[in-house]
């Protein structure tokens, strides 16, 4: 089999994963995933395999193949797995579930290498640029920065007591993070760097953006500069583009018609894919609003969603 130049992946309460040609919206590979639904779904930055997170196991499977099989299962997790993500060289991979629990695999070894307590239920982790930080939002409103390199948490915010944070993103560079709450509110701050290699976290705009749940929030990639955006996507059916300069509203996508639980920008920040409990994924140009394409083939909600249009990093 060739290699795809783009990977779209969709996942969804059918406890299917499903693989699309991103132009044609034709779905050219199944995965059956039995044993629970996925929450999210992950590509490795070499694009040889997609890691899939569910309850409570995260598999692995390879990108590029007919085989129907995962290559490794990640099982230490006791509950729902909701966040999964790898480190810019895929040589390890981090997660976070209900049990409470931040954890770290690496790649080429069974079992976890290390874990952290949140003592909530966690639903999104995000890894800092510097490769060094991982960043957890829970349940009871917690956010927590563990720094991998002391082994601890040197960083405790929460923004609105007892409200469940949904999401968390980093703007590429470092310099923002951003939270999304049960609420419909986004928090920002700017990350400083103090004297010691610590994140400092400075409020910078609090952001209503739906009335709704905001169920993903994701700042844009790299390659999108100097234009620099937030999505947000909600339980009121939409995703909200906004202009981080002033987090001013540039666009609203309207189109999905329940839900929509995950969204993932193109590398060069051109194109949205979204995925909602209308069962649809879809595909979004960030220049008109307009959905360009959409992946119907899932009979339940789709719930994630994951994208890899770059290149590979060049091999060492």
């Amino acid at each position: 089999m060739s290699q795809p130049s783009v990977i779209l992946a969709t996942a969804s309460y059918d406890h299917t994963i499903r693989f699309w040609e991103a132009k044609s919206g034709r779905c050219y590979r199944t995965l059956q995933h039995p044993d629970s639904q996925v929450n999210r779904l992950e590509i490795t930055p070499d694009k040889q395999y997609i890691a899939a997170a569910g309850n409570p196991h995260i598999r692995l499977f390879e990108v590029n193949s007919n085989s129907t099989q995962p290559v490794m299962s990640y099982d230490s997790h006791t509950n729902n797995v909701m966040a999964v993500g790898f480190q810019c060289d895929g040589n390890w991979m981090y997660s976070g579930s209900e049990d409470g629990t931040v954890k770290i695999w690496d790649l080429r070894a069974p079992g976890c290498q290390r874990e952290y307590e949140s003592r909530a239920a966690v639903n999104t982790v995000v890894l800092h640029p510097n490769q060094t930080e991982l960043i957890s939002g829970d349940q009871n409103g917690n956010i927590r920065v563990w720094d991998l390199t002391a082994n601890s948490c040197s960083c405790e915010l929460v923004p609105e007591v007892d409200t469940a944070v949904r999401s968390l993103t980093v703007m590429w560079d470092g310099s923002l993070v951003v939270a999304a709450n049960n609420h419909g509110t986004c928090y920002v701050w700017r990350l400083l760097r103090g004297t010691q290699t610590m994140t400092n976290f400075e409020p910078l705009h609090k952001l209503q953006a739906h009335d709704g749940y905001i169920l993903k929030c994701l700042l844009s990639p790299e390659y999108c500069d100097p234009q620099r955006y937030l999505a947000t996507a909600s339980s009121d059916h939409t995703v909200k583009i906004w202009n981080v300069d002033g987090f001013t509203l540039e666009k609203t996508l309207t189109g999905h018609t329940k839900w929509v639980w995950d969204c993932v920008f193109s590398v060069d920040g051109a194109y949205l894919i979204t995925a909602s409990s209308d069962t649809s994924a879809r595909l979004w140009s960030m220049a008109t609003g307009e959905f360009i394409r959409v992946y119907q083939g899932h009979h339940k909600a789709t719930v994630c969603c994951a994208l890899h249009d770059g290149a590979e990093p060049p091999q060492p």
